[in-house]
C-alpha cells in the first residue's frame, strides 16, 4: 500500500539521498519534497486514464453561464477534474459524445444533462493513496525523483537518468492499467462508478 512516507523516500532513494523517518522530519528535502508533491500528483493523474482515479458523474447544465453562440447548454466542470476519459448523453455511455467543446472550466454541448467519466484528483478516488497499483506508484515516486533531483544534487547527469526511468515506469504503469479494462470497451466502466457506489450528480447553479 503506497503512503507519502514512502513515496518521499523512494524518490530519495532513487536521487542517492538518506529516507526520512516520518513526512514533517526537519530537514531539507522534506521541505522540496513539499513543495513539488500536491503538483506532481496532479501530473502523474494527468498522464493516463487510471482505473483506481476514475469517476464518473451526471452534469446539470448551469442556470447562470448560457454559451454565446454554437451549443445550447453550458456545464461547469467537476472541482475535482483532471482529465475527461468520456462524455455521453447516455448513462452508460454506451455512445460517445462526439459534438462538443471544452472551454475555461466548461463543457458547452447540445444536450442536458451530460454524463461525464473522468480523471479525478478527489481524496477518495486518484488521491487516495491505498487504491494506487504499485507500478503507478513508483511512477509517481520517480516523476518526484527527477523534479528534485538537480535541486539536491546538482547532478545534471543523474536528473537525465532520472527523466529516462520515469519514461520507462510510466510505460508500465499504463501497460498494467491497460489489462484491468474490460475487452473491446471504450470508455471503461459505466454510471456505476469505479468505486461500487452510484456517482455524484452536480447540479449546477
Amino acid at each position: 500500500m503506497a503512503t507519502k512516507l514512502g513515496i518521499y523516500n523512494e524518490a530519495l532513494r532513487l536521487i542517492g539521498e538518506r529516507s526520512l523517518s516520518s513526512v514533517s522530519e526537519n530537514r531539507e528535502p522534506r521541505r522540496v519534497l513539499d513543495e513539488v508533491y500536491d503538483q506532481a500528483l496532479d501530473y502523474a493523474l494527468e498522464q493516463g486514464f487510471w482505473n483506481h482515479a476514475m469517476r464518473s458523474a451526471e452534469l446539470s447544465a448551469s442556470l447562470t453561464v448560457e454559451p454565446a453562440f454554437g451549443y445550447t447548454y453550458a456545464f461547469e466542470k467537476p472541482s475535482d477534474w483532471i482529465r475527461t476519459a468520456a462524455l455521453s448523453a447516455g448513462d452508460t455511455f454506451a455512445t460517445p459524445l462526439r459534438e462538443y467543446n471544452d472551454e475555461t472550466g466548461y463543457f458547452l454541448a447540445h444536450v442536458d444533462p451530460l454524463y461525464i467519466r473522468y480523471v479525478s484528483n478527489d481524496g477518495d478516488y486518484g488521491l487516495d493513496l491505498t487504491r494506487w497499483p504499485e507500478t503507478f506508484t513508483k511512477y509517481v515516486a520517480t516523476h518526484i525523483a527527477a523534479e528534485i533531483c538537480e535541486r539536491l544534487t546538482q547532478n545534471a547527469s543523474k536528473h537525465e537518468e532520472l527523466r529516462r526511468l520515469e519514461k520507462r515506469r510510466l510505460i508500465d504503469a499504463r501497460s498494467k492499467d491497460a489489462m484491468n479494462d474490460p475487452v473491446g470497451r471504450l470508455p471503461t466502466g459505466s454510471w456505476v462508478n469505479s468505486r461500487g457506489g452510484f456517482a455524484q450528480k452536480y447540479n449546477r447553479a
